[in-house]
C-alpha cells in the first residue's frame, strides 16, 4: 500500500487553481498502489484555502500553519513537507511543476533521499511514469526504483480535480520552523494586471518576435482584453525586450492548456509549441505559410497582423453587441 501526499499552493489564502491538476494525478496515483490521498496546505492564515481543498476528494487535508511559512522558502518549507510525509506514510510526495513546486519538491527529494521524477504527464503504474524530453517530441517512461518517489505534475496533461463529495476531515500538522535556515524572505515584487494569470487562463493571445517593437504588443493586449484572456509571447519577443520575461510561453518559459490559444506573428519553434501544444483549440495568424505553428494549429490565417488583428476585434465586438 503506497500513500500519497500532494502540497497544494495557496495564494492570499486562497487555493491556487493550478494545484487542482495534481491532486487529480494523486488521487489517480492513490488508486494505482491502493493507499490513500492526503492533501498539504503550507503557509499562515490558510484556514480558506484548507476547506477549499477538503471539497476535493481527498481522505484528509494536513495543515501546517505558522507565521514563519507565510511567504514561501524551500528551506522552512521542505522540512514540513518531509516531515508530514512521515507521519502519514506516503510513498509518494507531489505537486504541480509551478515555480514553487520545481523548487520545493527536489529539496524535499533530497532530505527524504528519494528519487525525483519531473513534469509528470501520465501514470504507467505506482512506480512507473511518463514525462517528455526534447521539447515534447520523445516522451520518456521512467520507473523510479527508490522506496520513496518525489513527483512534478505537468498542470496541461492532468484534469482539475472537482469540488464534489462530502468535505474531508482537516487536521494540523506540525510546522515548526528550522532556527538555523540561512535563507531569509526580504520582499517580493507582485506585478499587478487585470488580466488573468497566463498559465490559469482559459484565453491566452501571444505575439511573436513578427510584432516587430514592444508597443505593437499593445494590439495583442487590446484583443487580450477583448476576450478576458491572458497575454503572452515568445521566447524571441521576450529576448528581444519588446515584453517583459514573465509572459514567455514555452519550454523554458511558461506551459499553457488554454480552451483557446491564439498565436500572432509566431513561426512556431519547437520550444515555444512545447508550451502550448496541449491547448484544447489553437489559432495561428501569421504571413509565412509555411510557418511551423499552421501543423499544430486548429485554425489558421495567412495575413499580417496589422490586418488581421484590428479585422478580428471587430467581428468580436459585433458579436458581442449582437449578445
Amino acid at each position: 500500500m503506497g500513500n500519497v501526499l500532494i502540497v497544494v499552493e495557496t495564494h492570499n489564502g486562497q487555493l491556487r487553481t493550478a494545484s487542482l491538476p495534481a491532486v487529480t494525478f494523486g488521487k489517480q496515483l492513490a488508486e494505482k498502489a491502493g493507499g490513500t490521498l492526503s492533501l498539504l496546505v503550507v503557509g499562515n492564515n490558510v484556514a480558506g484555502a484548507a476547506t477549499e481543498a477538503a471539497k476535493l476528494g481527498a481522505a484528509e487535508v494536513l495543515v501546517a500553519e505558522h507565521p514563519g511559512l507565510e511567504h514561501y522558502l524551500a528551506e522552512t518549507w521542505a522540512p514540513v513537507v518531509v516531515k508530514a510525509a512521515k507521519e502519514k506514510g506516503a510513498t509518494v510526495i507531489g505537486a504541480t511543476s509551478t515555480s514553487t513546486g520545481k523548487d520545493l519538491l527536489p529539496r524535499v527529494a533530497a532530505l527524504l533521499d528519494a528519487g525525483l521524477v519531473s513534469d509528470v504527464i501520465g501514470i504507467v503504474n505506482a512506480t512507473t511514469f511518463k514525462r517528455p524530453m526534447m521539447a515534447g517530441n520523445v516522451i520518456a517512461t521512467v520507473e523510479v526504483g527508490t522506496p520513496i518517489i518525489v513527483a512534478t505534475v505537468r498542470q496541461t496533461e492532468f484534469k482539475p480535480a472537482l469540488a464534489d463529495g462530502a468535505a474531508a476531515p482537516i487536521s494540523k500538522v506540525d510546522a515548526t520552523v528550522p532556527s538555523d535556515t540561512r535563507a531569509e524572505f526580504v520582499g517580493v515584487a507582485e506585478s499587478k494586471s487585470e488580466r488573468p494569470e497566463l498559465t490559469e487562463a482559459k484565453i491566452v493571445v501571444s505575439g511573436g518576435r513578427g510584432m516587430k517593437e514592444g508597443k505593437n504588443f499593445e494590439q495583442v493586449a487590446a484583443l487580450a482584453d477583448l476576450l478576458g484572456g491572458a497575454m503572452g509571447a515568445s521566447r524571441a519577443a521576450c529576448d528581444a525586450g519588446m515584453v517583459p520575461n514573465d509572459l514567455q510561453v514555452g519550454q523554458t518559459g511558461k506551459v499553457v492548456a488554454p480552451q483557446l490559444y491564439i498565436a500572432i506573428a509566431i513561426s512556431g519553434a519547437i520550444q515555444h509549441l512545447a508550451g502550448m501544444k496541449g491547448s484544447k483549440t489553437i489559432v495561428a495568424i501569421n504571413k509565412d505559410p509555411e510557418a511551423p505553428i499552421f501543423q499544430v494549429a486548429d485554425y489558421g490565417l495567412v495575413t499580417t497582423w496589422e490586418q488581421a488583428i484590428p479585422a478580428l476585434m471587430e467581428e468580436i465586438k459585433k458579436l458581442k453587441a449582437a449578445g
